[in-house]
């Protein structure tokens, strides 16, 4: 694979709409549903390109004019500005449609819903922060998820990216892997540390790509969700302007809203890609069963027992995590309205349970697909292939399977050593 040999600054992608976001006009807001925003043919359209992408490595360049065009980045961004105004759990529902069509344009695009999702229970909960936000996005901005750092399994509750109090922000300075959507993205979240604020060390807030010391690798060269081109981003003393600033916290799990929200819009559009992957595994397996046939002849493979009883137990599998997926997303739609379920602190189990049971769902449901389809399926340039490499990044993205079970332990009985 191809390293940047130095800094090398690149040109910041464009922007994707004229400042306000307006909605295409062949779109309805009053009717919008995830079905219209995504009909079946320009689904169709994503599933044929994806094999492209994945064989020649490349970002999904055509999918994200796509996307924009039909105004895709913009669903949960509010109708009064510019948006689509999507509730949480209709976002996951398009999302979830799309990597049913395409699992790599699904997993890069979900970084910068992460982010509007993040305003959008920030606006729930009357927080004005929300609006800086939802004003970027509008404009055409793309958010990115510059937060996984190599080695650092607190992930969003502590960071070695190191943060320097300047008289107008801050001087950003570290390493950020898995940044998903690299070529695309405009403004950057990302946190670091700054020690001289002991009470409050880690800093979130957003990073211009026009901004100096940013320097994109391009070494994205992995087994499966290749064309979210989720490369690594050294930031060398960037420039974090004071008004990019979003919130500052205690090292460690707490209720700051922003942490919140990216935590519980991370874990749950996540889930929603993956159980999508789950969607089209079940669809591939009662279609190549409904026309596979032994070499003897005789019935097809729909009709035979064991066939018949694994696409079953796919299914089944894929229906629980939706349920799941369900509920949190409506009880976070919830917020801020009389009776809306407030689950204290086992919010961030849950958003972490649901993360997990759904990639492990959908890698469940992928292997039985490939169990009931025959040897064909192995070959490079199947689909359900495909998705067998695809579905095995669930595994990597936070929280995974270790600090799952090391929070739901201590939550249950309390730390090691009392």
């Amino acid at each position: 694979m191809d390293h940047a040999t130095g800094p090398q600054p690149e040109p910041a992608p464009p922007r994707t709409s004229s400042p306000g976001g307006e909605v295409p006009g062949h779109l309805v807001p009053e009717t919008l549903l995830p079905e219209t925003l995504l009909p079946d043919d320009l689904l169709a359209t994503f599933r044929e390109r994806a094999a492209g992408y994945d064989r020649e490595n490349r970002f999904f360049d055509e999918d994200f004019a796509d996307l924009v065009r039909i105004g895709y980045p913009l669903m949960l961004v509010p109708r009064d500005r510019g948006g689509l105004g999507f509730t949480l759990q209709q976002a996951a529902a398009a999302q979830r449609r799309l990597a049913a069509a395409a699992p790599a344009t699904a997993l890069g695009i979900n970084m910068h819903h992460v982010l509007v999702g993040v305003a959008h229970t920030l606006r729930l909960r009357g927080d004005a922060r929300a609006d800086r936000i939802f004003e970027q996005a509008a404009a055409g901005e793309i958010f990115a998820f510059g937060i996984s750092e190599a080695g650092n399994d607190s992930v969003l509750f502590d960071a070695d990216t190191t943060a320097v109090a300047t008289a107008d922000g801050y001087r950003i300075t570290g390493t950020k892997i898995f940044t998903s959507l690299s070529p695309a993205w405009t403004r950057l979240i990302v946190h670091a540390r700054d020690d001289a604020e002991p009470a409050a060390p880690l800093v979130f807030g957003f990073l211009d790509r026009t901004a100096e010391g940013i320097e994109v690798l391009d070494d994205w060269d992995t087994m499966g969700m290749r064309a979210s081109q989720s490369r690594t981003t050294v930031l060398r003393s960037v420039p974090m302007p004071a008004e990019q600033v979003l919130t500052r916290t205690p090292v460690g799990p707490n209720p700051d809203p922003v942490v919140w929200g990216v935590f519980g819009c991370f874990e749950l559009l996540l889930a929603a890609v993956y159980t999508g992957i789950a969607d089209r595994a079940v669809e591939l397996a009662v279609e190549i069963a409904g026309t596979r046939r032994s070499r003897g002849g005789g019935a097809v493979h729909a009709e035979h027992p064991d066939v018949r009883w694994q696409i079953a137990e796919a299914a089944l599998v894929r229906d629980g995590v939706e349920l799941q997926l369900l509920r949190l997303t409506a009880d976070v739609d919830a917020l801020g309205t009389a009776g809306a379920p407030d689950h204290g602190p086992r919010w961030f189990l849950l958003f972490s349970g649901v993360k997990h049971r759904a990639t492990e769902a959908a890698r469940q449901v992928v292997d039985l697909a490939m169990r009931t389809s025959g040897g064909a399926q192995y070959s490079r340039g199947r689909e359900l292939e495909r998705l067998y490499r695809d579905v095995l990044a669930g595994i990597y993205h936070p929280s995974d399977n270790e600090s799952v079970h090391a929070a739901v332990a201590k939550a249950l009985l309390g730390p090691i050593g009392g």
